[in-house]
């Protein structure tokens, strides 16, 4: 685990101390490496994307530059979140566990892969974690903001995707690590950090790119149907909203695990077994 827990040292102080967390980057890539946990077609794949990355800041002031290498960019990152490029040897901590009765069997991996977007998108907006509030939110509306997180799985309960079921497992201090950093802030530097923030740019409509964003991460659960895809999407626009009032990454990406850590303490997770 020791590969695992320098990635995700790296990512918690990608934001505040930059340098500290590309060592700590080579470090963990290196163990990766040497435990292969990274093959040579990933380390191929690093050095591309270093060298386009070093070709964007080199040339920052050449527009066409500017936009081919972060559409390469970008591509890179959505290839990584979806698992497209070989030579990344994902840890499977857990292997279809049942949390509980009601509770379908949960599958948790470390993916290595998906850690490194944060980084790449970085290298895209540096305005990643902080940026200007696009919005300024009251005090009340901060408070229906964190009473909506239990509030949309009291509905999805009530829809008939959740049940109301307590856990505390043994691995929960791996899960927290896991889902904060490797899956939290992963899809909200993606989903909320560059593309709400970009959209929000080139709309010049706040409320147009937050529910874009929305609706592209309810797309992106696809793979658990429709009623998933629904309840994404309201989380979207509660993540959404937690960045446009702050412009502060860590803090939508605050409201994404504690739904996470909230479904998983007292709601069937990852959903509802159906029986009969």
């Amino acid at each position: 685990m020791t590969c695992w827990f320098v990635l995700a040292a790296s990512l918690s102080t990608l934001a505040t101390h930059r340098l500290t967390a590309i060592f700590l980057l080579l470090l963990a890539t290196g163990i990766a490496l040497y435990t292969h946990v990274l093959g040579w077609q990933a380390m191929w794949l690093l050095v591309a994307i270093s060298a386009v990355g070093v070709i964007r800041w080199r040339f920052q002031h050449h527009l066409a530059i500017k936009i081919v290498s972060e559409i390469i960019l970008i591509a890179c990152a959505i290839g990584l979140f979806i698992h497209a490029f070989s030579g990344f040897n994902n840890l499977k901590y857990l292997d279809r566990v049942t949390v509980g009765e009601q509770s379908l069997p949960f599958t948790m991996y470390f993916n290595f892969d998906k850690a490194l977007m944060p980084f790449i998108l970085l290298l895209c907006l540096p305005s990643l974690f902080t940026t200007k509030a696009v919005k300024t939110a009251q005090p009340w509306q901060w408070w229906l903001l964190i009473v909506a997180v239990p509030v949309l799985l009291v509905i999805a309960t009530l829809a008939g995707g959740l049940g109301f079921e307590k856990h505390f497992p043994n691995w929960l201090p791996i899960f927290i690590i896991c889902n904060l950093l490797f899956v939290s802030l992963a899809e909200e530097a993606l989903f909320r950090g560059y593309l709400q923030q970009r959209l929000t740019q080139w709309l010049n409509s706040p409320y147009l790119a937050l529910m874009i964003s929305a609706l592209l991460f309810g797309g992106a659960h696809f793979a658990g149907g429709p009623l998933l895809m629904l309840f994404a999407t309201l989380a979207g626009i509660i993540y959404g909203l937690a960045w446009m009032w702050s412009g502060k990454l860590w803090l939508a990406v605050s409201f994404h695990f504690g739904l996470n850590l909230v479904h998983l303490l007292f709601f069937t997770y990852p959903v509802k077994m159906f029986t009969g």
